[in-house]
C-alpha cells in the first residue's frame, strides 16, 4: 500500500469521525422541535379555565347507580400528580432541545418559561383544589381558589402560549409541518 492510500483512507476515517459527531450534535428535526416544544403544550392548553377545574372536581364524582364509580377519596390529587409529572418530563425534554438559530431558540425560550409558569401552581394552588376537590369542600371554597388562580396567572399564561402559538404556527408553515390548529 502506498503512502496515498494510507494516508486517504486515515483521512476518511477522520472525516467520517467528525461528520458521525457533527450529526449527532446538531440540532432536532424541526417535526421533532415542534411536537416537543409547542406541541406538547396542549396538555396546559386550559390552564386557568372553568373548563380544567370542572375536570379536576369531576375525578371526584360518583353515581350511586354506577358501582364503578365508587372513588377512594384521592382521584383529584392523583390526576394533579399525574399531571405534575408530565409537564416536568416535557419541561425537561424542551431544555434539552438543541436548537439552530434565533427562531428555534425564542421558541425554546417561549416554551420553557410557559412551563415554568404552570408547574408551581399545578403544585401548590391546583394541588389544593385537588385535595379540597377529593375531601367533598364547599364550592364557594373551591371557586375561591379557581378565581384566584385565574386573577393571578390567566392574562399571562395566556398572553404566553398565544406567543408561543403564533411563533409555532409560523414554524410549521415554514417547514411545512402539516397542523390541524383546531379549526
Amino acid at each position: 500500500m502506498n503512502k496515498f492510500q494510507a494516508l486517504s483512507f486515515k483521512t476518511f476515517s477522520y472525516f467520517l469521525i467528525l461528520a458521525v459527531l457533527f450529526f449527532s450534535a446538531c440540532s432536532e428535526t424541526p417535526e421533532r422541535f415542534f411536537d416537543i416544544a409547542i406541541l406538547n403544550t396542549n396538555m396546559i392548553n386550559d390552564f386557568a379555565s372553568p373548563d380544567l377545574a370542572r375536570h379536576i372536581n369531576d375525578e371526584t364524582k360518583e353515581f350511586p347507580d354506577i358501582p364503578s364509580s365508587k372513588k377512594k377519596g384521592n382521584e383529584a390529587v392523583t390526576n394533579i400528580t399525574n399531571k405534575i409529572l408530565y409537564l416536568e418530563q416535557s419541561l425537561d425534554k424542551v431544555k434539552k432541545l438543541s436548537v439552530s438559530g434565533d427562531e428555534e431558540q425564542e421558541i425554546k425560550a417561549l416554551s420553557t418559561s410557559l412551563y415554568e409558569l404552570v408547574i408551581p401552581v399545578y403544585k401548590n394552588e391546583y394541588m389544593a383544589y385537588a385535595k379540597l376537590c377529593d375531601a367533598k369542600g364547599s364550592q364557594s371554597a373551591k371557586e375561591v381558589l379557581i378565581k384566584d388562580i385565574d386573577q393571578k396567572y390567566g392574562m399571562r399564561f395566556e398572553q404566553n402560549y398565544n406567543r408561543l402559538m403564533e411563533k409555532g404556527k409560523a414554524y410549521a408553515q415554514e417547514h411545512g409541518i402539516q397542523v390541524n390548529w383546531g379549526q
